[in-house]
């Protein structure tokens, strides 16, 4: 009977999972086209919109900058919505980071050009990025953490695997959108096409909005409830600061995604003269691959552990980020695509589909939405002005873009040893994680362990 009763929970918590990781999946791809399309946009648009009476050069470096202030807000939005996520749900926020990013992309659809209203223009823009970047700050950790606990024990990468996967299919999407409008005669595109794009969100809206409100609050939080503090942040950083500051470390991975699918775009297009749809096709071809290919290596993750797999994927990325840019510089299609394939499709898929199930795992349930939320965001922020510090450094010539490379290998080995350092979490019971097993003591001649969910001890006692 009572083998009968625990079937029928896992089964119900699995349900409660798939249904999570769905939800998280198109929640996640709505929500990302919003803030991708963006990226396009930066660097193939704004600089002609926004800042047409800049001085050579200096539009498409204002352009890049608008989209680096995002990731100035996303650390602030991952204290305030990791805050109420830990304090009163994943979900509730999780509706609140959609609504907020759909209405700031619409609204920038509708904002007139610099010509109608001059530098009011740009700083209404700068205004709604910002906005765009506070909802991105707590949106992805929200959905991971929600998914991670739900999720059995020996599969939490592969069902977080699928947010990760949802905001690769929202670039997929952005991308794929900005084909079709890039094909417009440029007076059309600089005129009203490019804004099409940015006021489909108000569908993005609707849709992932009714996905997410039939998800429910994990077990494992609701138990977790009382244990919070009245200011997760404080708690967090009393005992899980290490914990922090090696995730803000993994997460400036993030710099090779924005590297990708910004600066490198602007820089073969305006640099070496490749079309903006043939960059674009690339953008879309790695993308969908790597949709394919996350699950796959996040499973791998479950089964082998969290370190080989993200470890792999950071020396790929080091490697494959040269291998890329030579292939741009030589304007040879075929290696463009197979370079970008192994960069972003491969390597750069397996360090960020890992993170969706090795960054929350390094928090306790209590702080864990505000943990991966910070860490993530203050990484993220290093990585969203990628693209601005590539055009400040990048050289003349075919070889102009080493520095940025340079810079990008930095990054990768800084990201290997913090991720080789850390606690493997593959396996570790949900209610263990975040915590360190209380030290062996003698009572009556036999030694004895406090059970790992009652330690204060923190994972900080592992590193």
């Amino acid at each position: 009977m009572a083998h009968a009763v625990a079937a029928s929970s896992e089964e119900g918590s699995l349900q409660q999972t798939r249904r999570a990781s769905s939800a998280s999946f198109l929640g996640s791809m709505l929500e990302y086209y919003d803030f991708n399309i963006y990226a396009s946009a930066s660097a193939l648009i704004f600089s002609e919109v926004f800042f047409p009476d800049a001085a050579a050069g200096t539009g498409l470096l204002l352009a890049m900058a608008t989209f680096g202030v995002a990731y100035v807000a996303r650390p602030l939005g991952g204290v305030v919505l990791g805050h109420f996520g830990d304090r009163i749900g994943r979900k509730n926020i999780m509706l609140l980071t959609l609504v907020l990013m759909g209405s700031s992309t619409f609204l920038i659809g509708c904002l007139p050009d610099y010509q109608a209203i001059g530098w009011v223009a740009p700083a209404l823009l700068v205004l709604f990025r910002v906005l765009q970047g506070f909802s991105a700050g707590g949106e992805q950790s929200g959905a991971n953490a929600l998914i991670l606990e739900h999720a059995p024990t020996k599969r939490r990468n592969f069902f977080t695997s699928w947010t990760m996967a949802g905001t690769t299919a929202g670039i997929v999407l952005a991308s794929g959108t900005f084909l079709i409008v890039a094909s417009l005669p440029d007076e059309t595109l600089f005129s009203w096409g490019w804004r099409v794009p940015f006021w489909a969100s108000a569908i993005v809206v609707v849709i992932a909005y009714v996905i997410r409100r039939k998800l429910e609050e994990p077990e494992v939080f609701e138990e977790a409830k009382d244990e919070a503090t009245e200011l997760p942040l404080v708690d967090l950083f009393r005992t899980h600061s290490r914990a922090v500051l090696r995730v803000v470390v993994c997460a400036m991975t993030a710099s090779i995604g924005t590297i990708v699918s910004v600066f490198a775009l602007a820089y073969a297009v305006d640099d070496i003269g490749i079309s903006r749809q043939t960059m674009l096709w690339v953008s879309i071809s790695s993308n969908v691959l790597a949709v394919c290919v996350m699950p796959p290596l996040a499973a791998l993750s479950d089964r082998i552990g969290r370190k080989p797999v993200y470890l792999s994927g950071v020396v790929g990325c080091l490697v494959f980020t040269f291998a890329y840019f030579q292939a741009i510089s030589t304007s040879q299609l075929v290696l463009i695509f197979l370079a970008n394939f192994a960069l972003t499709s491969l390597s750069y898929s397996a360090a960020i589909v890992v993170g969706t199930a090795f960054y929350p795992e390094m928090f306790h349930t209590r702080i864990r939405y505000s943990g991966s939320a910070i860490g993530t965001q203050v990484g993220y922020a290093v990585a969203g002005f990628m693209p601005t510090i590539g055009y400040a450094i990048i050289g003349s010539g075919r070889t102009g873009w080493i520095p940025i490379a340079v810079l990008a290998a930095v990054i990768c080995a800084l990201a290997f040893i913090a991720a080789a350092t850390a606690r493997e979490t593959a396996g570790v019971p949900i209610q263990e994680l975040g915590n360190a097993p209380t030290p062996p003591r003698e009572t009556d001649g036999a030694p004895r362990i406090a059970p790992a969910a009652t330690s204060n001890i923190t994972a900080e006692n592992h590193v």
